[in-house]
C-alpha cells in the first residue's frame, strides 16, 4: 500500500531533536475537557495517570480542538468523530470530510454527473431506487436534510419508484427524536407521492441492532437489516412508519438505538420495497465504518457472513466509497478526499518501526483511518499492527473495562521489546461506554483506561522514551443535554435528558518522558490548533521536519 506519484518521500532531520526515541503514541476515545461536575465522568473517575500529565505542567500539557473546521467538517456546530479525528491526527493536515464532501457535491449539482449517480440511474426506468442509512441530522454518520435533497434530486432526475429503509438513531442525537425524523421523511415522501412518484418507507430498526455494526464484530446485526431491506420479512409489520416506530418505542426499556426491525405492508400483507433484481440501492451515510459490512453483503458475490437467501442483481452505489483499498462500494455517489502523504507514510520511508494497536471496534481507527482511509501495510517489514478482539453480543456498559488492559500490555511488550520506534494505540472506553448513556459503567471505563495509559507510561520510562497522549473527540465528559444557561436539560416529564453523543469540547494533548528533550514545551503562538497539528508534532519528535505543508507542530525547542 502506498501514495503514487512523484513524492520526495525523505524528510529533513530535525535541527535540535534526536532520532531514536521510542515514542509511545496514545489516542484516548472519547476524552474530551470539560467543566467538573456530576456529568463529567472522566472528573468522577480515579484518574492518577491522566491526572499528572496536566496538574503543573502548562509548558507539555494543552488543549486542541477536535470537531467543526479543524477536522473538515462543515461548521463549529459539527462534533468531532473517530473517523475525521483520526484522518486528521495520521494525515497532519485538514481535508474536507464526509458531510461537507457530500454538501459540497449536492449544491453544485456535481453529484449528479458523476459516474455513480449515472450507474444508479439506469435502474430508475423499470426498477426501484432504495436509500438505506442512519435516519437522523446528527451529522456523525448521515444528515436528514442531505437525505431529502437526494430524494428530490432523484424524483427529478427520472426516479418513478422510491423506498427508504431507516434506521433510528438515539446515539449522535437525543433517543425519542426518531418521531419526528419520520414525520418530516414522511412530509417528504406524500410530496413526491403528490406529483406522481411512487415514493414510501419500507423497513426500518434501530441502529445498534439493525444493519450498522462495523469492523464484522456481529454480522446478525447486518442481516437483521438484509431480512427486512432485501428479503421484506421482518418479526414486526406495520402500515407505515410512524405507526411502527412509535409502536416499537412503547415497549419496555425500548430506545431509538435498539428498535427490532420492522417491515412496511400493503392492506393484503404483503412488505412495499423488498430489494430485488434490476433495483438501485444507495447507501446514504457518508461515514464509512458502520456501512462497510452492508457493502460487503451488498456487493460480493462469494459473500459467506450468513445466508442471504438471494443474492439480488442491482445497481449499488455508497453515498462515498467507505473503503478505498478494498474499493468498497465499486461504485458511489461522491468522490472521497484523497488523503495522501500521511505522516504513516512518510515515517515508514524513514525507516520508522511502527506498532499500531486496539480492540476490534477501533482497530480501523489507529490503522485504516490514521492512514488515509487505506487498508493494510505502508512496510510490512517495519510495521506491525494487532487487534484485539471486541466483546460481542453485548453492550458495552456490561463490561466497561473493554479491553483495555490487553491493548495496554500489547503496547508495553512492544515498547520493551526495542523493535519498534512508534507504539500507537487507540483506548475505546471514553467514547464506547459513553454512548450507552450509562454514567456509572462510563466512570469505570474511564478509570480503567487510565490504568492502561499509566501501564504504557511506566513501559515509555523503561525504555528512556517519549509520550504523546491525546485524543480524537469529547464523549465522556460530559453526558447530559444542556439547555442555553449551560444548566442540565429536562424532557417534558422533568427527568434528565443523558447524552449519549460525542461533544464539541476540545481534547488534550501532553507530551514527556525522560527521552523528551531539554527545553522542548507547547508554542504559544498558535491560533486555535487542531488534532491535525499533532502529526507534525510526533515527526518532530521523532527528530524529522514536517513536509512544509501540514499544519504546524506544537512545539517548539528553547535554549535553556
Amino acid at each position: 500500500m502506498g501514495s503514487s506519484g512523484d513524492v520526495n518521500w525523505k524528510l529533513e532531520d530535525h535541527p535540535k531533536l534526536p532520532k531514536g526515541k521510542t515514542i509511545g503514541l496514545i489516542v484516548l476515545d472519547g476524552w474530551g475537557e470539560s467543566e467538573p461536575d456530576q456529568y463529567n465522568c472522566i472528573h468522577k473517575a480515579p484518574t492518577p495517570a491522566m491526572d499528572s500529565l496536566k496538574n503543573g505542567r502548562p509548558d507539555t500539557w494543552r488543549l486542541i480542538k477536535a470537531h467543526g473546521t479543524a477536522v473538515g467538517l462543515p461548521s463549529e456546530d459539527d462534533m468531532g468523530n473517530s473517523e475525521v479525528g483520526h484522518n486528521a491526527l495520521g494525515a497532519g493536515r485538514i481535508y474536507a470530510q464526509g458531510a461537507k464532501l457530500v454538501d459540497l457535491a449536492l449544491e453544485s449539482g456535481k453529484i449528479y454527473e458523476d459516474e455513480g449517480f449515472k450507474y444508479i440511474s439506469e435502474a430508475f426506468e423499470k426498477g426501484t431506487v432504495h436509500l438505506i442509512g442512519l435516519l437522523s441530522d446528527g451529522g456523525v454518520h448521515s444528515r436528514l436534510d442531505q437525505v431529502q435533497l437526494l430524494l428530490k434530486g432523484f424524483a427529478e432526475r427520472g426516479a418513478k419508484r422510491i423506498r427508504v429503509h431507516i434506521l433510528t438513531d438515539g446515539r449522535d442525537v437525543l433517543d425519542g427524536s426518531s418521531v419526528s425524523f419520520v414525520e418530516t421523511l414522511e412530509s417528504e415522501l406524500a410530496e413526491l407521492r403528490s406529483k406522481g412518484v411512487d415514493a414510501q418507507v419500507a423497513s426500518g430498526g434501530g441502529r445498534m441492532y439493525v444493519t450498522m455494526d462495523r469492523y464484522e464484530n456481529d454480522w446478525t446485526v447486518v442481516k437483521r437489516g438484509w431480512d427486512a431491506q432485501v428479503l421484506g420479512e421482518a418479526p414486526h409489520k406495520f402500515k407505515n412508519a410512524l405507526e411502527a416506530v412509535k409502536k416499537l418505542r412503547s415497549e419496555p426499556k425500548a430506545n431509538d438505538q435498539y428498535l427490532p426491525p420492522f417491515v412496511i405492508v400493503d392492506d393484503s400483507g404483503k412488505a412495499v420495497g423488498p430489494i430485488v433484481d434490476g433495483d438501485a440501492v444507495v447507501t446514504f451515510n457518508f461515514r464509512a465504518d458502520r456501512m462497510v459490512m452492508l457493502a460487503k453483503a451488498l456487493e460480493n458475490e462469494d459473500f459467506d457472513k450468513f445466508d442471504r437467501v438471494r443474492f439480488p442483481k442491482i445497481r449499488y452505489a455508497g453515498m462515498l466509497q467507505y473503503d478505498g483499498e478494498l474499493k468498497l462500494p465499486s461504485h458511489y455517489l461522491v468522490s472521497p478526499p484523497l488523503i495522501d502523504r500521511t505522516s504513516g507514510e512518510y515515517l515508514a520511508h524513514n525507516g520508522v518501526r511502527t506498532f499500531a494497536c486496539s480492540e476490534t471496534v477501533k482497530f480501523g481507527h489507529v490503522t485504516f483511518f490514521w492512514n488515509g482511509n487505506r487498508s493494510g501495510y505502508f512496510n510490512e517489514k517495519l510495521e506491525k499492527y494487532v487487534e484485539i478482539p471486541s466483546d460481542s453480543g453485548i453492550s458495552f456498559n456490561e463490561q466497561p473495562k473493554m479491553k483495555a488492559l490487553e491493548i495496554a500490555e500489547k503496547a508495553r511488550d512492544a515498547i520493551l521489546s526495542g523493535n519498534f520506534d512508534q507504539v500507537r494505540v487507540n483506548l475505546p472506553n471514553g467514547d464506547m461506554v459513553g454512548h450507552t448513556g450509562d454514567l456509572d459503567a462510563t466512570v469505570v471505563a474511564c478509570e480503567a483506561a487510565d490504568v492502561a495509559v499509566r501501564m504504557i507510561l511506566d513501559a515509555i520510562e523503561k525504555v528512556g522514551g517519549i509520550y504523546v497522549v491525546t485524543a480524537d473527540h469529547g464523549n465522556a465528559e460530559d453526558m447530559v443535554k444542556r439547555d442555553k444557561a449551560g444548566k442540565p436539560a429536562l424532557d417534558k416529564e422533568g427527568k434528565l435528558q443523558i447524552l449519549t453523543s460525542h461533544t464539541l469540547k476540545p481534547v488534550p494533548i501532553a507530551i514527556g518522558g525522560p527521552g523528551l528533550s531539554a527545553g522542548v514545551r507547547f508554542r504559544q503562538d498558535l491560533d486555535t490548533p487542531g488534532l491535525a497539528n499533532v502529526a507534525a508534532t510526533v515527526m518532530n519528535l521523532h527528530g524529522f521536519v514536517a513536509p512544509g505543508d501540514y499544519e504546524p507542530s506544537l512545539i517548539e525547542v528553547v535554549d535553556k
